[in-house]
């Protein structure tokens, strides 16, 4: 059991019944990177790294903090050694099913990159499957533009983000389009097709 993909990692092996559940959590991330991000263009960059297949998965628990910011390091080293790979997705298979549990997380993973000297490096991206932007309206559509099956830690290279984004026209108006795009889906829409993915996993 193997997930498309040369950048995709987690293959079953003779612990596969201990291994099926982080499959199937990093085969919801992948297709709603590829049927949500993509499809609706929610990031205008992503559709050429899956189509190069260099988008990394990897599925760590959150349950002992320690080794999900060790799992974070090595994926830093990894982008450090492995030019093919252009962004990697650590997908929390438990322990961050709390959205403020997450942000703790995120807060100390961001903080680690910083101690370790990735700051200008690397940067992360934050989603959970109950985002919400602060100040926002619980029932707001918009949160659902960083709302995705899983909880996940996204590692993207900052100097590949500023040379795309100094080509792209009007990058500013990114997160105000998709915002339009959520509203205009729908909140039963977009929380069906959540669902819907959660189910792969």
């Amino acid at each position: 059991m193997r997930l498309t993909g040369k950048a995709t990692i987690l293959s079953a092996t003779p612990q596969e019944l201990v291994m099926e559940p982080l499959m199937r959590c990093l085969a919801a991330t992948q297709a709603w990177v590829e049927t949500f991000v993509v499809k609706h263009g929610i990031c205008p960059f992503a559709a050429r790294e899956v189509a190069a297949q260099r988008i990394r998965y990897r599925a760590v628990s959150a349950n002992d903090w320690s080794e999900t910011l060790l799992a974070l390091l090595e994926e830093c080293r990894r982008l450090d050694e492995d030019s093919e790979v252009e962004t990697t997705l650590l997908v929390l298979s438990e322990g961050s099913d709390d959205f403020d549990d997450y942000l703790d997380l995120l807060g100390v993973a961001e903080d680690l990159l910083a101690d370790q000297g990735y700051d200008g490096i690397y940067q992360l991206a934050s989603f959970h499957p109950d985002y919400r932007f602060e100040g926002g309206a619980e029932d707001d559509e918009s949160h659902y533009t960083n709302r995705s099956p899983w909880p996940m830690l996204h590692l993207l290279r900052e100097a590949s983000l500023t040379r795309v984004l100094e080509h792209y026209p009007d990058p500013e108006s990114i997160p105000e389009r998709n915002i339009a795009l959520m509203h205009e889906l729908g909140r039963e829409t977009l929380e069906r097709r959540l669902a819907t993915l959660k189910m792969l996993g």
